[in-house]
């Protein structure tokens, strides 16, 4: 196993960060912990590397108990939020830093930063300083030092959330290609549902301190195990059970009065009444590239939003104020005592 944590928890005065949590990170996997702020994903990571003592439980890392040991005997590498690079220092001697630390000789060091510089796609940067860098090529320094050290375990704490929306995109697909020649057991930490839904092998979605499920990224979005998880993990329309829309398949647990939770994707626009459809009045119509989103509003006040690809609805003879009719594919309801 890459990384064991039982039962372990954290407290900050009287704010419990992370609250008994246990987690097995199968060896050369690429997991995410995905949540809001404040759920605690970023607590139990640094917990993992030892930058933060626990409270009770035990750690391991490749199957070495390493809950009292020190950062540096934990052998992580640790890839923070805005890159922590020496500005002072090239980009060479950023990735060599470590190296330095560990008494390798000069040229064992040159070699190895040329190894990595070449595995992050930065040959010939090497003299640059960080401040003559962009920002995606500053977290692919921040990566490469971190892996210097030829790391057991690689722990990421949001690395892309301060490049803007393109770079980490790209960075993204960058990280997968670069994991799967790689195979260093791989944690991160992100609060971007998309991100974790294309990098991870897993996902662990945490709320309140606890994990509230953890899955492939086709489990966490096709089968929520609550509420939470459903609302967090992709856009969803909530409803009261008083509305009367009746789906094709219905999923989940028989609410018995609870909640209903539609994806936008599962709802369908007619002109005529349907079987189990219920009427509405087109507010907006948005184009997103291939998909248009419709936003309703039902008979009983509710607003949802529906999206269709181009191809299924004709929106240029749809217009704001028309009165349309809406079904579903499919709806899901949770069990009351879980209803958020």
């Amino acid at each position: 196993m890459g990384i064991r944590v039982a039962g372990v928890s954290k407290e900050f005065g009287t704010f419990r960060a992370v609250d008994n949590v246990s987690l097995d990170v199968e060896t050369g996997s690429l997991v995410a912990l995905l949540g809001p702020s404040g759920s605690g994903k970023s607590t139990l990571l640094r917990l993992i590397a030892g930058l933060e003592e626990i409270d009770t439980g035990r750690i391991w890392i490749t199957g070495e108990e390493t809950t009292s040991r020190s950062v540096q005997e934990r052998q992580v590498g640790f890839v923070f939020q805005h890159f922590a690079l020496f500005k002072h220092r090239t980009v060479r001697q950023n990735v060599g830093f470590g190296l330095e630390l560990r008494g390798w000789k000069h040229e064992a060091i040159r070699r190895r930063v040329d190894e990595l510089l070449e595995l992050v796609q930065l040959q010939g940067f090497g003299n640059r300083y960080p401040s003559q860098l962009s920002g995606g090529q500053r977290q692919r320094v921040a990566l490469a030092r971190a892996m210097a050290v030829k790391p057991r375990v690689l722990l990421l704490d949001e690395p892309f959330s301060a490049l803007d929306a393109k770079v980490r995109k790209e960075l993204r697909g960058w990280l997968r290609n670069l994991h799967d020649e790689m195979h260093v057991t791989t944690v991160i930490v992100t609060h971007d549902q998309e991100e974790a839904m294309e990098v991870a092998d897993r996902i662990v979605v945490m709320n309140h301190g606890k994990i509230e499920q953890i899955g492939s990224p086709a489990e966490i979005y096709d089968q929520p195990a609550s509420p939470f998880v459903m609302s967090f993990v992709g856009a969803v329309n909530v409803l009261p059970p008083h509305v009367p829309l009746a789906a094709a398949e219905r999923s989940g647990e028989d609410g018995q009065g609870g909640d209903l939770f539609i994806r936008p994707h599962d709802l369908e626009l007619h002109r005529s009444p349907q079987s189990g459809s219920v009427p509405a009045v087109l507010c907006r119509l948005t184009h997103m590239g291939r998909d248009i989103q419709a936003e309703l509003t039902l008979a009983s006040g509710e607003v949802v939003v529906a999206q269709l690809p181009r191809e299924r609805i004709d929106y240029r003879e749809l217009k704001a104020g028309d009165a349309l009719h809406i079904t579903s594919r499919e709806t899901r309801t949770f069990v009351p005592d879980f209803v958020i």
